[in-house]
């Protein structure tokens, strides 16, 4: 029963991030939450696409959260594509045009602007395909054994 009260009370933020998790499902892709492609920096969503091609995706869940990220151009080099998620009721005249933008809610999303692309250079990708590898396996060890911890 634990479970099922964690997932009523979970923040706005991680609503957006399950249901971007679940997009991206549906468009072929993989994800983890809480992404840290190098210290300092922690993305909300990476997504692993088919063609090893990698979205990093920040969920905004009102308007303060938004003008307080002062990190977010930074990550715009660990990634491909880089999108904003945001729910219905989000003022998306504060986002920069030249990002991506999907509206979302705990259940899914649809992107609404496609993120310019900006390849990554191929040893970059294979860092950051690794690192996401070893956060997945991480995260589902600790699923599996949750009092075990490094």
């Amino acid at each position: 029963m634990r479970f099922v009260q964690s997932r009523q009370i979970s923040r706005p933020g991680q609503q957006l991030a399950r249901g971007i998790s679940r997009m991206l499902q549906t468009r072929g892709f993989v994800s983890v939450e809480e992404f840290v492609p190098v210290r300092g920096m922690r993305v909300d969503v990476l997504g692993l696409g088919p063609k090893g091609e990698l979205w990093v995706i920040e969920c905004k869940s009102c308007r303060t959260d938004f003008l307080t990220d002062l990190k977010w151009q930074g990550y715009m080099e660990w990634c491909d594509r880089f999108f904003w998620a945001v729910d219905i009721d989000f003022p998306t005249e504060l986002l920069p045009f030249d990002t991506g933008l999907i509206v979302a809610d705990a259940f899914g999303g649809e992107v609404i602007r496609m993120a310019p692309e900006r390849k990554l250079a191929a040893a970059r990708r294979r860092t950051m395909i690794q690192k996401f590898a070893a956060h997945a396996a991480r995260r589902l060890a600790a699923l599996r054994d949750p009092d075990f911890s490094l």
